[in-house]
């Protein structure tokens, strides 16, 4: 069987700074799509604490309101429904559909594994032009409920496709991904995007590349 590479979506594939302008026009600043998505990340993981689900984007938008709120700031309708809209259509990285086809043409199975509900996450992939390049998309939403980087996410795909976790390598720009991961017995590579960083304690990342031509380049070969 060929090895495993799952990826990550947002950032790791697709351009959260595109966001940047709706930020800019409704919070005052495009430095604030940052602090939006790091306190997404820190409502996702304290609700899974404390075994409490609530879809990705409903966290967002309920993240969007607290920080207008904390700015004394008012959110409309149509300013949700524009972030709806944005985060749906994000471009992708410039080399990512590059990259994974030279993966892909190595040999290697790709899939995705978000915290994004499944039907967003495919109009994301979908309008970046990289759906079809995956075998198949796993979303916590209609699986285990559990948003990364909780163990279940991770055990759910390897028991889904049958494989050993050490057959599994996650692809992430997010520390906090690559350390789930690591965890859960796969191997991780992380890419060092903009704001991005290895943290120097925990679960360490397999392989670590500035974009994903670097990552694609060190996983073909060692294992192409």
């Amino acid at each position: 069987m060929g090895k495993i590479l799952i990826f990550d979506c947002n950032e790791t594939l697709i351009d959260l700074e595109s966001l940047n302008p709706v930020f800019e026009r409704i919070l005052g600043s495009k430095e604030s799509m940052r602090v939006w998505f790091a306190n997404m990340i820190l409502y996702s993981c304290a609700l899974t604490l404390s075994d409490s689900y609530v879809p990705f984007t409903d966290i967002g938008g309920s993240v969007l309101e607290m920080l207008a709120h904390a700015r004394g700031k008012k959110i409309s309708a149509d300013d949700r429904a524009e972030l709806a809209q944005r985060f749906s259509s994000m471009p992708v990285h410039p080399e990512v559909p590059g990259a994974l086809k030279r993966l892909k043409d190595a040999g290697f199975r790709l899939f995705t594994l978000t915290d994004t509900p499944a039907a967003t996450n495919g109009k994301q992939l979908e309008q970046a032009g990289i759906l079809n390049l995956f075998e198949r998309r796993f979303s916590v939403d209609d699986t285990v409920q559990r948003h990364k980087p909780a163990r279940e996410a991770y055990d759910h795909v390897v028991k889904t496709l049958e494989v050993k976790p050490s057959e599994a390598t996650m692809i992430a720009c997010h520390i906090w991904d690559t350390m789930g991961a690591v965890a859960a017995g796969w191997d991780a590579a992380f890419i060092a995007r903009k704001e991005n960083e290895v943290l120097g304690v925990g679960p360490q990342p397999t392989y670590v590349g500035r974009d994903l031509n670097e990552i694609a380049d060190q996983l073909i070969a060692k294992h192409a």
